[in-house]
């Protein structure tokens, strides 16, 4: 069997970051090893949230991995709330790379053209410095315009997009893969971009009129899992951008859904048949 390490925090009550990614990536028959870098009472668009760092905790748990000769066929981290929290996965990335293994980054720090609550350029450097340690990297156009240096736009065509690909490219990833670009109207997609061979592939949804906490870390947790199970990039990418438009419609459709997230348990059936594909 399979084994990942998902490095990001745990909200206990709130469907992102790791409680989303354990289910999911389990979901594909893979073991989910987690390294929670804090807890929090409930994820942050709550009022009140309680917030335990748990970064002092790294470095004592990774040690015990390598007393007990513990390795990983994937590492994908999610958000990563300070700059010491980049230093230490760097770190650890070092430690636990192997000729055979997978670094996914999913840069988790803006949207909508701003970095969020508490992150300022000097972090995204650091993520982008992150970044070059990754095979796969999995930003939104906004992350990408910070780690890149290019102007952010709500407005584009593929000759912007395509070029932000490149710069991330040029970071050090053989793998880009951009969420969150739409060239049609009423459409949304995912652009990917394999360095080696110089390949774009890119696969789009209609649009949902809607916004949902934590679909970022669905569809990067559902990407890992799929490519854990031998899907290439290629089929990977649809089949987390479909999953994730699934688990947004359902709850939508969805009388008693909760504000804070999507119903991607609910989804999970629907993802198993898609692997069976």
């Amino acid at each position: 069997m399979k084994r990942i390490l998902t490095i990001q925090d745990i909200s206990c009550i709130g469907k992102c970051s790791l409680t989303v990614a354990l289910p999911i990536i389990s979901a594909f028959g893979v073991e989910t090893a987690v390294l929670p870098t804090a807890v929090l009472s409930a994820h942050t668009m709550f009022d009140g949230f309680t917030f335990r760092d748990l970064t002092d905790e790294i470095v004592p748990i990774t040690r015990h991995w390598k007393e007990e000769n513990i390795t990983f066929d994937s590492i994908y981290t999610g958000y990563l709330g300070s700059a010491r929290q980049i230093d230490l996965i760097a770190d650890l990335f070092s430690e636990f790379k192997t000729t055979d293994n997978r670094i996914i980054v999913d840069p988790v720090m803006a949207d909508n053209g701003k970095l969020y609550p508490g992150f300022d350029r000097a972090f995204s450097k650091k993520m982008a410095g992150l970044c070059q340690k990754a095979d796969i990297i999995i930003p939104n156009i906004t992350e990408a315009s910070f780690m890149t240096g290019m102007e952010y736009r709500e407005s584009y065509d593929e000759s912007y997009i395509r070029e932000m690909m490149k710069r991330l490219a040029a970071l050090g990833a053989r793998l880009s893969i951009l969420t969150g670009v739409s060239f049609d109207k009423g459409c949304l997609g995912v652009m990917g971009y394999d360095r080696e061979h110089d390949e774009y592939f890119y696969y789009k949804n209609k649009w949902i009129d809607a916004v949902f906490h934590g679909t970022g870390d669905i569809f990067a947790s559902t990407l890992t899992g799929a490519l854990a199970k031998g899907k290439t990039w290629k089929e990977a990418i649809p089949i987390a951008a479909d999953y994730t438009a699934k688990c947004i419609q359902l709850t939508l459709d969805d009388q008693d859904k909760c504000w804070y997230g999507v119903n991607f348990e609910e989804g999970i059936p629907y993802l198993l048949e898609r692997i069976k594909k």
